[in-house]
């Protein structure tokens, strides 16, 4: 069977080639995307990965070994490709992946929309797909990521705290990427139900580009007289550009400013004092996670069945239990595990420490002796 399944996938990839040079209105018809799916040993199992940039230091770091890890602790083995940020290399990246004879995909897309075609290829040719940290909207495609609307409302905790009132700005994320939304609704509550709050600057950012953000915030100091109170970052690469542009005005350290990921820059920034927050999600559980249903998928687990792993640590257990979820999508109803985040402060760095996320030396570089915790 898993010969039909190659055959299937190579007879997808041509059919696409061929509708690409004539009418593109045939795509087709949706499957159960199991009808070709046999409950395949672990020892049997290819997991192929298509990362949508690989070269994000998080991927690299944590995500994609601890898939590895998981993967080939149950005997299966991984295939992987890199778009580079590119849309259209990561549809040919994912054909790429059914041809060479993956049983399941993990997919971090780079665009939730311009995924769909190759998702539902790989459905045609009976392989599950997981969406790794960015939804697909597609309701038999497994979703795994943290609860990200909830890391919003952890930003927007932080900081209403720390500053209750006064000129906010906020960075968001790439706009063809859901969580950048996800991230803002988090928000709405504390930040744009606050009549204290002021929102002076606020847009996307493409690609969650550092230097993109760090225009953006030059030009929101500059439109507002370098009146800014708070900051708020939907990522640390972002708040690199944001707290270099406070920097050259003299005002990093006085105005907070959020972020997410857990960084190594971003926490030595909680560490100094220049960045109030960030927002650390621990990849290792996640890619462990995506692992361990990668290979349930392929032995033929249906979605509502799927299990997250039995040994998490507390911080990032799904707060909802361990079994798959259903995850409404703008109405397309998917089914999920979410893992929690946790904010990451002065008060607590050593957790990350301690969990040997980055070493004590490199998050405490240039601090002050005795002036946090953490940093002894």
């Amino acid at each position: 069977m898993k010969r039909n399944r190659y055959l299937i996938a190579l007879l997808a990839v041509l059919a696409m080639i061929v509708a690409a040079c004539g009418d593109d209105g045939g795509a087709s018809d949706t499957t159960d995307g199991a009808s070709d799916t046999t409950a395949a040993s672990g020892d049997d199992v290819v997991v192929g990965i298509s990362w949508n940039n690989y070269a994000q230091p998080r991927w690299a770091k944590a995500d994609g070994p601890a898939i590895i890890e998981a993967v080939e602790a149950a005997g299966g083995t991984v295939i992987e490709k890199d778009a580079n940020d590119s849309a259209e290399q990561q549809l040919a990246d994912v054909d790429a992946l059914i041809a060479e004879g993956a049983d399941v995909l993990i997919i971090l897309a780079k665009d939730a929309e311009a995924i769909l075609p190759a998702v539902q290829r790989a459905k045609d040719a009976g392989v599950p797909v997981i969406g790794y940290d960015r939804l697909i909207s597609d309701p038999e495609a497994f979703y795994i990521t943290f609860n990200n609307q909830g890391v919003g409302t952890i930003m927007a905790e932080v900081i209403t705290e720390a500053v209750p009132a006064g000129n906010y700005a906020i960075v968001k994320g790439h706009s063809a990427d859901p969580n950048a939304d996800f991230l803002r609704e988090g928000m709405v509550e504390l930040v744009d139900g606050n009549a204290d709050i002021n929102i002076v600057c606020e847009d996307y950012n493409d690609n969650w580009d550092t230097n993109n953000a760090r225009n953006m915030m030059d030009a929101c100091l500059a439109a507002n007289d370098n009146e800014i109170d708070a900051v708020i970052s939907e990522n640390d690469s972002m708040a690199t550009g944001v707290v270099a542009a406070l920097d050259a005005v003299g005002l990093a350290g006085t105005v907070p400013v959020t972020g997410q990921d857990g960084d190594l820059p971003a926490l030595n920034r909680v560490a100094l004092g220049t960045q109030l927050v960030s927002v650390w999600k621990d990849a290792f559980g996640l890619g462990k996670t995506a692992g361990e249903v990668a290979i349930q998928l392929a032995q033929g687990v249906a979605l509502e069945d799927v299990k997250a792993p039995d040994d998490l640590q507390e911080h990032v257990f799904p707060e909802a239990g361990v079994d798959a979820q259903t995850f409404d999508a703008d109405g397309v109803e998917v089914w999920s595990i979410i893992l929690k985040p946790t904010p990451i402060t002065q008060d607590n760095l050593n957790l990350v420490i301690d969990l040997g996320w980055e070493p004590q030396d490199a998050v405490c570089d240039g601090v002050a002796p005795g002036s946090v915790e953490a940093c002894g």
